[in-house]
């Protein structure tokens, strides 16, 4: 029995309830519970089974879970050192468990394991048509760069209902 929440890292057994908590953060009818949904900006999936599996499997990347004292399953983040760069992505936090603290304590342990692989900064990037998104990580440090890029053009992400802009923020870490 789990008494705390608890952090590690994802496995393949993982990959089923990965795929729903992280499309129910930020798709469908259950997203519009929490602040995180994309569900006016994207029709879709956010993320199938396939990409995770990929993700899994690429070293010395990682996806970070998070379980609350239940052992539920409860948020997740994607962490990828790139050189001296920390690539932080498909954090997402279970619709019901938002504004608890839980992307905090993800953010926290990325900035550790960015220490862990000799990263100095972390590096993310947010829809710019999510202004309470870029604001939430402003709060936490997280600065623009002025660099911008079109929201992919595959349908991997979802299907955009309108153009979407990529912007970048980093984050230096001590």
């Amino acid at each position: 029995m789990f008494s705390t929440p608890s952090l590690g890292p994802a496995t393949a057994a993982d990959v089923p309830a990965l795929a729903a908590l992280i499309n129910r953060a930020y798709r469908g009818e259950a997203s519009r519970q929490g602040w995180t949904t994309e569900d006016h900006l994207l029709d879709g999936p956010r993320i199938g089974e396939a990409a995770l599996r990929e993700m899994l499997s690429a070293p010395p990347a990682t996806l970070l879970t998070y379980r609350a004292a239940s052992g539920s399953l409860t948020g997740c983040v994607y962490l990828q050192p790139q050189g001296a760069q920390l690539y932080l992505g498909t954090l997402a936090v279970a619709p019901e468990a938002q504004a608890q603290g839980v992307g905090r304590q993800l953010l926290a342990a990325a900035e550790s394991y960015a220490r862990q692989h000799g990263c100095t900064t972390l590096k993310i990037t947010v829809l710019s048509a999510r202004p309470e998104l870029l604001a939430w990580y402003e709060r936490h440090g997280y600065v623009r760069t002025g660099t911008a890029e079109p929201f992919p053009a595959t349908t991997a992400f979802g299907q955009p209902k309108q153009p979407l802009t990529l912007l970048e923020l980093t984050k230096m870490v001590a």
